[in-house]
């Protein structure tokens, strides 16, 4: 097996309402875990929160999410990591942006980029910052 690398999100207390997005966005396969399922759980306020989630994209993308429960450490930071689609496949990188943009911020319009590409960012309804490139010709 390759290794993968994907983003692992973390959440106070909106995991699965984020994973669930992520998963209509992505498609592919769905697999949530709470706390009290692992055996994580350190009182009945934690029980339900998410303690694993991932989406398996049926093209291959994964994303992870959990809850970061209250008696542990979550600060939001700002443009600290974004996660990046990019490929030439612009049919399918295009219904990502559109997905995602449902009660985003648009910081960049998927636009052809200077470098010849389509690039746009975004801040997802959850905070997270995405980038989308997709390939074309080099600009002459």
């Amino acid at each position: 097996m390759p290794t993968i690398l994907n983003p692992y999100l973390n959440f106070r207390g909106n995991a699965r309402e984020a994973v669930e997005f992520y998963h209509s966005v992505l498609g592919g396969e769905l697999n949530i875990s709470t706390f009290k399922e692992l055996g994580g759980s350190s009182g009945p306020a934690d029980d339900d929160l998410i303690m694993h989630s991932q989406v398996s994209g049926t093209t291959g993308l994964v994303i992870m999410c959990s809850d970061v429960p209250e008696h542990m450490t979550y600060a939001v930071g700002d443009h600290d990591f974004s996660v990046s689609l990019s490929g030439d496949g612009e049919a399918e990188l295009t219904g990502y942006w559109d997905k995602l943009s449902e009660g985003a911020t648009i910081e960049q319009p998927l636009t052809k980029a200077p470098w010849g590409d389509t690039f746009g960012m975004l801040r997802d309804r959850f905070g997270v910052s995405w980038l989308v490139n997709i390939s074309g010709a080099p600009a002459a």
